[in-house]
Parts: C-alpha cells; structure tokens; sequence
C-alpha cells in the first residue's frame, strides 16, 4: 500500500513532506527513530520541518524554535510559561502551514501537541494529522478520545492494550505500532551485571534492591524520602542488602544529597547501559510509575511502584483515575501483578513490608517472577521494529486521505 503513496508523490515531481512536532525529550527521541524509518520507506524522497529536539536535528530536522521552549511539565509549571507556550503553538501551525505537508505527526505531549491540532485541522482539513503516542485516556480524562475523533485521523500506540481503550471510549483508529523498548531487548539481554557488581564493590551473595525515583525533578522530590525511609524500615527489619540508584544527569546531585541519610550502602550509576544493568542485578525494584515499570518488567525484576503529584494535583488523583491501576506494566498484562502505592498510600509502613517479601522467597515473589516472564510476548509485534511499523502507519494515513497527492 504505501509504495503506492511514494509512487504518488515521485509524480507531483516533489518529495514527500512531514511536518513533525514534538515537546519534549521522550518525543524527540520517538521522532528521532520514525524519521530514518520513513527515509527507508521513502528513498531520498522526503522532507521534515516542524519542532524537536538534539536527536531529531540529527536526523536532518531544523527546528523551528529550541525544544526546552515548551518542554515544560507539571500544572504550576505550565501555567508560568502558558504565554511563551501560547505563542509557540501559533508560531508552529503557521509553520506548518506554510511548510504544505503531506502529514503532520504530533509525538506525545498533549497539553503542547494537541492544540496545534487542532488549529491546522480547522484552518487545513485536508492534511492528514497523525498522534505518535496515545493520550493517557483509559486512565485520566476518557472523555478526550472521543473529542479528539474531530481534529486526529489515526493514533499510532505505544501499548498493545490502547487500540481497545479507543474503540471502547469512541477515540480515532487506533493502531498498535510497539514500545519503544522493543529496539533495546538486545541490550537489555546484554547487560553486564557481573560487571557492574565487580565496579560497584557487590559482593554476588548480597540482595540489591534498585530505586528508581523518577526523571523529573518534582517527581524525585517527592519520592526521594519516602524512598530512603523505605530502605530505612527494611534494614530495621533486618534485611541485608546494598541499594543502587541510576540517575540522569540533571538530578544527579538531588539524588546524592536525598540519599546521604539513607541507612544501607548506595551505589550511584548512570547511563542507559548501566541502569539496565543494576536493573536486572537487582533482586527487586522500588519505582516511581511509569515508563520504568515496563523497562523493569523486561528486565524480569520483581517491583513496587510509588506515585505521589504535589498538593495542587492531589485532590483530583482519584477521582480522575479510571480503572484499577496506573501502572504500565499491571495494564499490559491485563492484571494487578505488580502492586501500586498512590499518594496517601505511599508510605514506608505500607511498602517495606512487600519489599521484603520481594527481596526474600515468598509466595508474592514467585508470582511475580511469572507474570513478569509473560510481558515480552505482551508487547512483541507480529513482524519488524516499532519504528519501522509507525512509518509504515504514517504512510498508509496518507495514502488513505491522498487529496494532497493527486499527480
């Protein structure tokens, strides 16, 4: 089908163009993988604009703004730069029109991506808009698939479960197109712990326990000393094991300070190699909710998983919850494996306890184990990589539309 669409374009006498926005890191990576997918696809045929970050410029993208403009997170956060961020997304639908693509692929960050949607369907109709990374909808605010049926023409998920939700909520055509960890289950199989553990001083008796507190510096804040009180209880109870804590580099030094009262040895790494590493050396994992949770889940880890938002959020947690949990790795299995602390449950006294079960041998640990070894075959995709998958989808979006490629 879509060797249909690059015949097509080859007619006009013009290479194909994508307009691709994303607004944050995660998304500029996603984008960084999908361009040299459509490349392949498409020859030396294809032309990108748009917004994004270091790995998509080098792919060839020249963004039309820096992408820390509106990589903003969190409620007070975004409503201090909502004018900068209003101006953005005006600035990037006149780019985009101005640019006459063929597609426009917005990549996660709805809060940012959405809006400018929205606009280039109502002021261009006939252009094809694709969202790389489905809205949270089957946990938060379900009420938005169905409104983004009016201005999104195919949903390109990251989880095997998503197709369903959208069908279900009465969301846009869904497709299953894989995660992204899919391209990193050779590394993951990889990775050196016997190595990590000579580095590290870990004798191989001794039990690990990996905390992984978040990426985002509020999110850490928050996590950090209910973490270390954690560990604390654990060690009370008279668990022996050393604690390694992967971080990244713009909360490496919030992450020392935090952990400097914690009551049992921490080891500090970094990088994704290592973290995947320490991941799967460690016994069992106490995370923040996530992306992480499935990254533990392939590196077969028995987990926790905490989650707290600050005081302006709290209030609304529950009630804007659908369903019976949050965590990634519980939803694509389908069941509550993997056992969740929100908020006001996040609390040392409620954690230590499975903790350490989880370091030890327990009924609990073993099921885990066994739910954990039946998520790889979750995500799999039937035939090639998530990227490769999600430039053939973009593809066959346009060819489905075609308006703009009529010789």
């Amino acid at each position: 089908m879509t060797g249909d669409v690059v015949l097509a374009a080859a007619r006009t006498g013009r290479p194909l163009r994508f307009f691709l926005v994303a607004g944050e890191h995660s998304g500029d990576a996603l984008g960084a993988r999908l361009m040299p997918a459509l490349k392949a696809r498409c020859g030396n045929g294809v032309e990108f604009a748009g917004v994004g970050g270091e790995a998509m410029a080098a792919q060839g993208l020249a963004s039309i703004f820096p992408l820390h403009d509106v990589a903003v997170m969190g409620p007070l956060n975004i409503l201090a730069a909502l004018p900068r961020l209003v101006s953005r997304v005006h600035q990037t639908v006149d780019a985009a029109l101005a640019f006459q693509p063929d597609a426009v692929v917005i990549i996660d960050s709805p809060e940012f991506t959405h809006p400018i949607a929205k606009r280039v369907r109502r002021r261009a109709p006939d252009i094809p808009i694709i969202d790389y990374v489905s809205p949270s909808v089957w946990a938060w605010r379900p009420g938005r698939a169905r409104k983004m049926r009016g201005y999104i023409d195919e949903v390109l998920a990251l989880l095997p479960f998503e197709p369903a939700a959208h069908e279900r909520l009465g969301g846009p055509h869904c497709t299953y197109v894989g995660h992204p960890l899919i391209e990193r289950l050779d590394e993951i199989a990889s990775a050196d712990t016997g190595g990590l553990a000579r580095r590290l001083g870990i004798a191989r008796e001794r039990d690990v326990l990996v905390a992984l507190p978040g990426s985002r510096r509020s999110e850490a804040g928050r996590l950090l000393g209910v973490f270390g009180e954690t560990v604390r209880l654990l060690a009370k109870k008279g668990s022996a094991f050393d604690v390694i804590l992967p971080t990244v580099p713009h909360l490496r030094e919030q992450v020392l300070a935090a952990s400097q009262t914690w009551a049992v040895p921490c080891h500090f790494v970094d990088g994704a190699r290592d973290g995947f590493a320490a991941m799967r050396l460690a016994r069992a994992a106490l995370a923040a909710s996530g992306t992480v949770t499935l990254e533990l889940a392939l590196c077969g880890t028995p987990m926790a998983v905490a989650y707290k938002v600050d005081a302006l959020a709290a209030p609304f947690l529950r009630r804007m919850i659908q369903g019976e949990t949050v965590v990634l790795a519980n939803l694509v299995l389908g069941e509550n494996a993997f056992p969740e602390f929100l908020q006001q449950d996040c609390t040392a006294e409620n954690m230590a306890p499975v903790l350490g079960e989880l370091l030890g041998a327990s009924k609990r640990r073993d099921a885990q184990v066994a739910a954990l070894a039946r998520i790889p075959g979750k995500l799999k995709l039937a035939d090639g990589d998530p990227s490769a998958a999600a430039a053939k989808a973009v593809l066959g979006v346009i060819e489905a539309g075609g308006k703009m490629l009529s010789p």
